[in-house]
């Protein structure tokens, strides 16, 4: 029983976790939102380690799997937005780095606009050679960068309800 209740603390501890958003579309009883809520609010350590114990009992109530699925959720949308960040990252870097990457590019996402991609890679580029290496990240280096993720974005989301 006492495993069971570290349990249902530490599931508490993960769902108190999630943005308020996330927490608000929860199905969950009043009790134990209230309980969250006030977990949140609380500063020292011994109020929160209470507060928690509270919580997990609190928990038994609720739908455990609901919850579980919840925090897992959000888990698994947090490490594909980490995803599609490092995979625009990675277009970028490959963009300046070689014009047989622009080439892929286009073939890839003929939507985009040519004439602006090429300008940005250009500029890119340019701001590569001049400047040292810890003082790079330029504007040019963030617009491409912000020409690329949409597009990207749309493409993953194609893929997924398709």
């Amino acid at each position: 029983m006492k495993e069971q209740a570290h349990a249902l603390q530490t599931l508490g501890v993960a769902v108190a976790a999630l943005s308020q958003n996330r927490l608000d579309s929860i199905d969950m009883p009043d009790g134990l939102r209230s309980a969250i809520h006030e977990f949140r609010r609380t500063k020292s350590h011994e109020g929160r380690r209470r507060q928690m114990q509270y919580v997990g009992k609190m928990m038994r109530q609720a739908d455990e799997d609901a919850l579980r699925e919840a925090v897992a959720a959000a888990t698994l949308g947090s490490a594909k937005e980490t995803l599609a960040l490092h995979e625009t990252e990675r277009w970028r870097n490959e963009l300046v780095a070689s014009d047989e990457a622009m080439t892929r590019w286009m073939a890839t996402y003929p939507q985009t606009d040519t004439q602006q991609l090429r300008s940005l890679v250009r500029a890119a580029r340019r701001d590569a050679a001049t400047l040292a290496p810890e003082a790079r990240q330029p504007k040019s280096f963030r617009e491409l960068f912000q020409l690329i993720k949409p597009l990207l974005a749309t493409t993953t989301q194609s893929e997924s309800n398709g």
